[in-house]
């Protein structure tokens, strides 16, 4: 049976990524870093098991499709707008000039030109699918650097067109550029058009139409059609598969069925989505690696210090502040899946050799695969951005602007009025307990300014927002937020300031909970494991169990939990818990 040939591939594929990811995740790595390595050892470049690389691509392609839809479901279009200022500016910048950081460093290991320009160019596009699966993993996609990132992203995808339609150029036949730049913009504009013009139109009322029929099944292959339909029109278009395919999520996310359509497609989302971070280690070639190392180490370091560096600055010459800056620097320092197409291209138009495109995409492998680690440096990035002249001045007018310091003591100061951070706020203010608020959503800050709660626009790890906030006379903070590089800060700071103060943090994961409470946290909250401990409450009152043997169980596992993190260790040589359920 020929067909099985793809089914084969396939359970490789899933095996060795499985396989991969476990050993990532044991080794505390992320475990798209597992799946590239299972992609190196499949790849067609290693010796051993081997796949075939375009049946891998094709079902690759499915995943960046249903992993931007998705990513484009969970946003809307207002807030993209939000930061559009923020994007234009800092992507009209951070193009050209990384372009001119590519094409240096290709002239100064002796490239030519042509080839420089396109080592330059792929320099400029970042990994939107990496970058916004990162953020994602991390829950920052609410986050103003998730934003910022998201929006970039889009920034660059469009950047694609004219990069292409200019590599006839670098070919020597130059005689129909102009011509060819037009049309690439005007199929470009039509296609947007389309699909967000008549997509708003008719997406929600054929979702409407086939959820009448309350089968699931009809729903998921109408979801389904949307998604790829969408992204291959695109396309065809002369745009990309992701950049359709994030449009339409985002044509999604303004209907009523912006959550069912999440779920049906998570699973697949999920699935397809690591296929393409197999083949993206199919690329590499280390034996091109070890013959031009130096050059390869070279190319690595500029792009990842030079391109942080540019992405920040030219991000908060368009507006961002500080922080959200440079982790959305250190996030996108890398190549791209763009970088391999427009590699790909020139490298078939004879513009670059086979040396050079190998290079490139070891290179571009290696700057994903550095991407975890570069989000180490944000906060150092950070405290570099504010010291800039004029920096801290001008985010300062925007917090201290019609918001005098809080003058008041003993009260509570809440950082990230999201949805944990309301819930707290609401009942504080029903037992008319005073609190101040610390947040990076404008309309949040103005909204509980319009209630007469001292609210502060910022970041809660800049000690003089929250000195602002009267830390050094307050009796709690609760750090809201789930962002992992303002948390720990904002706990030291506060601690530094107030020693007396009891910090009360929330947990992103159960991997977070030792960084917190080496910040200083006093009382750490997971909200899914707390989650978890109310369904054991409920379910075991339902199965008879006293509720004295139920908080004996749920106590016990809160201490080995947020003690040790999950299963650190915990003997239970009795076998006092043997017959506890679990819920992870």
């Amino acid at each position: 049976m020929e067909n099985s040939h793809l089914i084969a591939d396939l359970v490789a594929v899933i095996a060795i990524a499985l396989l991969g990811g476990l050993i990532a995740r044991r080794l505390k790595q992320p475990a798209v870093l597992g799946y590239i390595v299972a992609g190196v050892l499949l790849g067609p470049n290693t010796p051993g098991l081997t796949v075939d690389p375009e049946q891998v691509d094709l079902l690759a392609n499915v995943g960046v499709a249903f992993l931007m839809f998705a990513i484009g479901v969970e946003f809307s279009i207002s807030e993209i707008l939000r930061v559009r200022r923020i994007a234009l500016i800092g992507g009209a910048l951070q193009i050209p000039l990384t372009m001119l950081l590519g094409a240096s460093i290709g002239l100064a290991v002796g490239w030519s030109w042509q080839s420089s320009v396109v080592l330059g160019a792929a320099f400029a596009l970042s990994s939107s699918v990496f970058a916004l699966t990162f953020l994602v993993r991390r829950g920052e996609m609410e986050t103003p650097q998730g934003k910022i990132t998201l929006a970039l992203m889009v920034v660059q995808d469009l950047a694609m067109i004219p990069l292409i339609a200019l590599l006839p150029v670098l070919e020597g036949e130059n005689d129909h550029l102009i011509e060819s730049l037009i049309r690439s913009f005007g199929v470009a504009a039509i296609a947007l058009a389309v699909v967000v013009v008549l997509g708003a139109k008719l997406v929600p009322r054929l979702l409407f139409v086939v959820a009448r029929t309350e089968s699931r099944e009809l729903f998921l292959l109408m979801v389904v059609l949307i998604a790829l339909g969408t992204a291959i029109a695109s396309e065809r278009a002369g745009l990309s598969i992701a950049l359709g395919a994030f449009l339409a999520g985002l044509v999604v996310s303004e209907s009523e069925f912006d959550r069912h359509v999440l779920g049906e497609i998570g699973p697949l989302r999920d699935l397809f989505s690591t296929l393409f971070f197999v083949a993206i280690g199919m690329l590499l070639v280390p034996e091109e690696i070890a013959k031009d190392w130096h050059v390869f180490v070279v190319l690595l370091l500029a792009l990842l210090a030079g391109k942080a560096l540019i992405t920040g600055g030219s991000l908060l010459a368009g507006g961002a502040d500080h922080r959200a800056a440079a982790l959305c620097a250190t996030i996108v320092a890398q190549m791209g899946e763009f970088s391999f197409v427009l590699a790909g291209e020139s490298h078939s138009d004879h513009i670059i050799t086979s040396h050079q495109y190998s290079l490139i995409l070891a290179v571009a492998v290696a700057s994903i695969v550095a991407t975890p680690f570069m989000a180490r440096f944000g906060q150092p990035l950070s405290e570099i951005a504010e010291s800039l002249p004029g920096v801290e001045a001008r985010e300062s007018e925007v917090w201290i602007e019609n918001s005098p310091p809080v003058k008041m003591a003993q009260h509570a100061i809440i950082c990230g009025y999201g949805r944990v951070g309301a819930v707290l706020g609401d009942a504080l203010q029903r037992r008319g307990f005073r609190y101040a608020v610390i947040d990076l959503n404008p309309a949040i800050v103005r909204r509980l300014r319009e209630q007469n709660v001292p609210a502060y626009y910022g970041d809660a790890s800049s000690a003089d927002i929250l000195i602002h906030a009267g830390v050094a006379q307050a009796k709690v903070l609760v750090v809201a937020t789930a962002d992992l590089v303002s948390a720990p800060a904002a706990i030291r700071h506060a601690k530094r300031l107030n020693p007396q103060i009891a910090v009360i943090s929330r947990a992103p994961g159960s991997g977070n909970i030792d960084v917190l409470r080496a910040a200083g946290a006093d009382e750490i909250i997971q909200p899914e494991f707390e989650a978890g401990m109310e369904s054991i409450r409920y379910v075991l009152r339902e199965f008879g169990v006293s509720m004295r043997e139920t908080t004996a169980i749920i106590s016990k596992r809160r201490a080995i939990h947020y003690q040790d993190g999950p299963d650190a260790g915990f003997e239970d040589p009795e076998g006092t818990f043997n017959d506890e359920l679990t819920f992870r």
